[in-house]
């Protein structure tokens, strides 16, 4: 399956428009940084993702079983690496919250289901970008 999106830079300092061609969404930068605060940033748009795709895949997951689910929050933030260091790893943490007449092997279950959800494997699989510029030139980055 692929998946498209496209993003556009608006008058508006760092605000961007997203699309799929069905849905938009912004994103945008603090004040801080000289945006206008007017939507979740880059970051947060990253985080949003991988908390969507594991409530949605825990869910899914438990339909199937039939099992008693009746709610799912992902709390996600995103410690980022010391500037000076810039090798070190980013630390995601996400932090389930379910609710439902689940036991002890349930539980357990579900915490490795977390780790199955595409985007969860997308963030600690190899990653590679290629990036092509409208006049033909091309280049592949690897993700390290």
């Amino acid at each position: 399956m692929t998946h498209s999106v496209q993003a556009q830079l608006l008058q508006e300092a760092y605000r961007v428009q997203l699309s799929n061609g069905q849905h938009q969404w912004w994103v945008d930068e603090p004040e801080s940084l000289g945006g206008g605060n007017t939507a979740p940033n880059p970051m947060e748009m990253l985080l949003s993702a991988l908390g969507s795709c594991t409530a949605v895949t825990l869910k899914m997951y438990a339909e199937h079983k039939g099992w008693d689910v009746q709610d799912v929050q992902v709390d996600l933030s995103l410690v980022e690496a010391d500037k000076t260091q810039p090798k070190q790893a980013r630390l995601i943490v996400r932090q389930l919250h379910i609710t439902g007449n689940l036991d002890e092997a349930q539980k357990a279950r579900l915490f490795k289901v977390a780790e199955s959800c595409p985007v969860h494997k997308l963030l600690v699989g190899e990653i590679q970008i290629q990036t092509i510029l409208e006049d033909g030139f091309e280049g592949l980055k690897q993700a390290t």
